[in-house]
């Protein structure tokens, strides 16, 4: 299924832009059970995440103690003035034995020397309207753990898979992982709401402060509801997971089934997620939003080299095997199915 509001959107992004956007790398900080929105000042999440940005990243993170910008010392993204934090689950082979192998990330096109990591999109408008910047101690979460329907999905509208046939592949979109082999890699694309309340930086659930357009798409210029008049840029990941290594059938299961789990027990791919904790010094993003800028430079923003992105890591909190063949997914989660029930 491939959604109508993607058509031709994200090939155009990456060869012939012509709308203003940011498009840049950030390579891996750290791979770890660390969740400061979700189990704040907890050690050992639930489940295992892969994070990007400012090496301030810690299990707290309390936004009336913590200056990110001034905190942290390095950021694994290009833009150098850019130090949030942008997390997701990881992803897993499962083999037909039971045990568990991490799958690896790399760099999307043109980024092909990050290490791992994703791809950052902020997009101001496609209909050149003005958008207000993310304000400091602003975080947000899209998406649930929870969800193993397309039903239950349908509320997070633009949370997707790509199968990449090559690098540059950029349709046929799904809302579940994959079913067959794919060439060049599994793509997730999680595209976070365009509206704010305009007054709170965060809510109970990390959700409820943003909403969708609920008349159409931020692409198609629909506009904000009542409840959250406030246009904010459109904050998308794109996150290349190297599965290549494990496309021979016959390490598949048996039934023909596909063979990736997340991190927190889903072989749907329905429960994708993602985290976000706003943390640009001063106001270099709204500037970039009001310039116009395009790709991954601007003049009114320094770059760092990806290799220098590469350079800024974190040593996990947790000492726990990620790389091996693993008996379990880390912190024990099981597979569930749509009931909660453990299937795995």
């Amino acid at each position: 299924m491939q959604p109508k509001w993607y058509h031709g959107l994200a090939l155009a992004q990456l060869c012939a832009p012509a709308s203003a956007l940011l498009r840049f790398s950030c390579s891996q900080l750290v791979v770890e059970r660390l969740d400061p929105l979700v189990n704040p000042g907890v050690v050992g999440s639930p489940h295992l995440h892969q994070i990007i940005g400012g090496n301030a990243f810690n299990a707290s993170m309390d936004p009336r103690t913590m200056d990110i910008p001034s905190t942290a010392t390095c950021t694994t993204c290009t833009f150098a003035q850019d130090f949030s934090n942008y997390w997701t689950a990881v992803l897993f082979f499962r083999a037909r034995n039971g045990t568990y192998k991490r799958v690896p990330q790399k760099g999307n096109v043109y980024f092909e020397q990050s290490n791992g990591g994703m791809t950052v999109y902020y997009t101001p408008s496609y209909k050149n309207t003005k958008v207000t910047a993310f304000k400091p101690g602003f975080r947000m979460i899209i998406g649930d753990p929870k969800i193993r329907t397309q039903e239950e999905q349908s509320k997070y509208r633009q949370l997707t898979y790509t199968c990449l046939k090559d690098p540059l592949t950029r349709t046929g979109e799904t809302l579940y992982l994959p079913k067959e082999p794919c060439p060049a890699g599994i793509m997730a694309n999680l595209r976070f709401p365009t509206c704010w309340d305009g007054v709170n930086l965060d809510s109970a659930d990390h959700s409820s402060h943003v909403a969708y357009p609920p008349g159409g798409t931020f692409e198609n210029g629909a506009a904000c509801p009542a409840s959250h008049p406030v246009p904010i840029p459109q904050l998308f990941y794109e996150v290349v997971w190297d599965t290549i290594a494990f496309n021979d059938r016959s390490l598949w299961p048996e039934d023909g089934s596909q063979p990736f789990v997340w991190s927190y027990g889903d072989m749907t791919g329905h429960g994708q997620h993602a985290d976000y904790v706003f943390g640009w010094k001063e106001n270099a993003l709204q500037i970039a939003m009001d310039t116009n800028c395009n790709g991954d430079r601007c003049p009114e923003l320094a770059y760092q080299a990806i290799a220098n992105g590469n350079a800024c890591t974190k040593k996990p909190s947790l000492d726990e095997d990620l790389d091996g063949w693993l008996t379990e997914l880390p912190g024990g989660m099981p597979i569930t199915g749509a009931g909660g029930e453990v299937v795995a």
